[in-house]
């Protein structure tokens, strides 16, 4: 099903030609790959692009800081084989070409410290580099490697499933957490049709859960709420109460205390609790008396009442890139987790991801991750290693990978790069062509994607910035060096 839908006729209508048509040559370019357009920002859903707040200063942050790991001896290269074809096969600019082009833009003072790769996607073969193998802070292009490694575990149509079932004793019903964040006590929005999108409903969840105890006969209950899903702190280390929850394996809405709120807003500081204390009004309103409400494990192999499951992983992917959901990649990676036996805590998930990379042939170098949503400010990755993951996820080869592409923001279109690209930043010219995923913290900005160069050749770029400007300076110094890119038929 084709998704394009934040770019609708009348944002199309506002645009001047060249933008509509840089826009058309991106859909262009996905549908040629056999992709699931899905540009748009998640429909129904709350956004949490990452902002200057993302890391605020004021956090606590008491964790022992982790030494940085040394930068890494350029690993050996990985065929990805034939990547998006129809971009077109002109030869890939050489590095003295790139060199000379970007020497304008990559010195800008504003953007402090650089490490920057620019690869084929085709082949994965590094084209320039300054800096390329050393570790860096990569912020929220993490993301980027969760998701990859998700889906290779996973795989695009797996969906995370919220059960209720019978407790030990008679009356005892026990609500259980799957680890889907998306799950909403909101009514269903009219309209929403699509059963990959839609978000599992809690009010389905209690009306099916009611009818089943009434068929049984029963009509007062008490009532658990298992989260033994996941292990670990339920903290983030980072955690501020507005960037992202408490990681719990049961929440609704992501844990916002307003659930129809986007962007940062404040969370529940237990939302499980919350969301047993949601699902019991529920169930009284449909009839059932709900005496008690509180935590404990369901048995094993205990009877299902009622069941209701999330919105596939691919969408969940496409949604958590172009809108950098904190929540989202958490239990994405969590999920990853459980798929590769590991831990389901922020350290067994990260180490999940990084052997599963490392499995896929992607050369790690000094990479380091401690969470998946990339709000640690410890994990660290090579701009070589981001372009390596995006070759990956372009190739032919490995088609389940593709929601990665599908869901990084479009230069000034959709998600956290809406409002990037703008003719006051000097980087209108990329717009619509230009598809990459952000990262910002505190003093750290980074950017990376895709874009067809001049000659039609698909390039995988990393831009990562430490120190220099305030973020918006530094964000926009990085769009121009896209544009650079874009422009290159660099010889």
């Amino acid at each position: 099903m084709l998704r394009w839908t934040a770019l609708g006729a009348d944002r199309l209508a506002a645009a001047s030609p060249a933008r509509t048509a840089a826009v058309a040559g991106a859909a262009g370019l996905l549908l040629a790959a056999g992709s699931v357009v899905a540009a748009g920002p998640w429909q129904g859903g709350q956004r949490t692009a990452e902002r200057a707040a993302a890391a605020p200063s004021s956090a606590p942050h008491t964790a022992t800081p982790r030494p940085r790991p040394p930068a890494a001896p350029s690993p050996a290269r990985r065929a990805a084989g034939p990547v998006l074809r129809a971009a077109g096969q002109g030869a890939p600019p050489t590095r003295a070409g790139l060199a000379a082009v970007l020497a304008g833009p990559l010195a800008d003072p504003s953007l402090g410290t650089l490490t920057v790769a620019v690869s084929d996607a085709a082949t994965g073969r590094l084209l320039y580099g300054s800096g390329e193998t050393v570790p860096a802070t990569p912020a929220s292009t993490t993301k980027l490697a969760t998701t990859t490694a998700a889906l290779t575990l996973l795989g695009p149509d797996h969906r995370i499933t919220t059960r209720v079932v019978r407790g030990d004793g008679a009356g005892e019903v026990v609500l259980v957490g799957g680890g889907d964040p998306t799950l909403t006590a909101l009514p269903t929005p009219a309209g929403a049709t699509d059963p990959d999108s839609a978000p599992a409903s809690l009010r389905d969840l209690a009306a099916r859960t009611a009818a089943a105890l009434k068929a049984a006969g029963t009509t007062s209950i008490r009532l658990g709420y298992d989260t033994s899903a996941y292990d670990g702190p339920v903290r983030h280390p980072y955690h501020d109460g507005v960037n992202i929850a408490p990681v719990s394996a049961l929440m609704t809405d992501e844990g916002r205390i307003d659930p129809r709120s986007t962007g940062p807003a404040a969370r529940w500081s237990d939302p499980a609790a919350q969301a047993a204390q949601a699902f019991a009004r529920l169930l009284r309103a449909h009839g059932v008396t709900v005496s008690a409400v509180r935590p404990g494990e369901a048995p094993a192999q205990a009877a299902e009442l009622a069941r209701v499951q999330s919105p596939t992983l691919a969408r969940l992917i496409e949604r958590l890139l172009t809108d950098s959901d904190n929540d989202l990649a958490e239990a994405v990676a969590r999920q990853a987790a459980i798929a590769a036996h590991k831990p389901v805590s922020f350290e067994g998930a990260a180490a999940a991801v990084r052997e599963t990379l490392a499995r896929a042939g992607v050369p790690l170098g000094g990479t380091v991750l401690h969470d998946g949503s990339g709000l640690d400010r410890d994990n660290a990755i090579p701009p070589a290693v981001l372009t390596e993951l995006l070759a990956l996820d372009a190739s032919s080869a490995r088609p389940e990978l593709r929601p990665v592409l599908t869901g990084l923001p479009v230069a000034g279109f959709t998600g956290t790069l809406q409002d990037r690209y703008t003719s006051a930043t000097g980087a209108h010219g990329a717009a619509g062509l230009v598809r990459a995923k952000t990262g910002t913290l505190n003093g750290v900005n980074t950017l990376a994607g895709l874009v067809v160069d001049h000659d039609g050749r698909l390039l995988a770029f990393a831009l990562m910035a430490r120190g220099g400007a305030d973020a918006g300076t530094v964000r926009a110094a990085l769009d121009r060096i896209a544009v650079r890119v874009a422009a290159c038929g660099c010889r």
